[in-house]
């Protein structure tokens, strides 16, 4: 008995100290990194906007009739719309080409500081924006400014302001002019973003001659014109990730 209770001891130091060895031997192994989230914007996108406009206008008659100043009046009016375009994203830059067409109101009129008695009026039915954006993205928020070609669809008329007769138009109008811009966006899921951005619109002069509804000559202005722009808007991103992960 006593020999094997040695012989039983001997086994257990010379096991334990193997057993140790083991565990020793074993390789540490890390707990999985945590995965990072970083949203994507890049790929064809769709939309809707909607929000308030003020297109600015100086009206001054010109020969043959009169050569004077007539005064100024803002069109103030809401606007609704879409826009389609395309993002690419190199690291945090976002480069993008947007296309967008608007139905609008501003509408305004001011009476004539060298013709009393009659208001000089102007509305702004429709615009177009053909541009392009550069931005920087923080992850799911994207702040970029655009700029590019405008284009305005526009009616100018003279009333007579006692009886309310319009007594003179242009008819329908399309001016071209330029835009800049700037904008912040927010990505709130995978393939959606909203956000609000602003335009400013440079119009050209230009002139033009009025006519009565029977087709006789009225009188002559040119006339600046220049419009801002604030809309909320919301895109859907076609295709690919919204978010990638790391």
């Amino acid at each position: 008995m006593k020999k094997f209770l040695l012989g039983t001891v001997a086994l257990i130091a010379f096991a334990a100290p193997a057993a140790a060895a083991d565990l020793a031997a074993r390789p540490y192994k890390a707990p999985p990194a945590p995965i990072a989230v970083v949203y994507d914007w890049s790929g064809f996108y769709i939309g809707a906007n909607g929000g308030w406009g003020s297109s600015h206008r100086c009206w001054n008659s010109i020969a043959p009739f009169a050569i004077a100043a007539e005064g100024c009046h803002d069109g103030d009016g809401g606007t609704v719309g879409g826009q389609i375009g395309y993002r690419w994203q190199a690291s945090s830059w976002v480069f993008g080409l947007e296309a967008q067409g608007n139905w609008a109101d501003f509408t305004g009129s001011n009476e004539s500081l060298f013709f009393p008695g009659f208001a000089n009026e102007s509305r702004t039915d429709a615009f177009g924006l053909f541009t392009g954006q550069v931005g920087w993205a923080a992850n799911n928020v994207l702040f970029y400014v655009k700029g590019g070609a405008a284009v305005t669809s526009d009616r100018y008329r003279i009333r007579d302001i006692p009886t309310g007769v319009i007594v003179a138009t242009t008819g329908d109008d399309t001016r071209w002019g330029a835009s800049v811009g700037a904008g912040l966006e927010f990505g709130f899921a995978p393939n959606w973003s909203a956000g609000i951005e602003y335009n400013h619109l440079f119009m050209q002069d230009r002139n033009y001659g009025f006519v009565t509804p029977a087709g006789v000559a009225f009188g002559a202005d040119r006339i600046s014109h220049d419009v801002d722009i604030v809309t909320a808007r919301i895109n859907y991103r076609f295709g690919g990730p919204g978010i990638t992960r790391y």
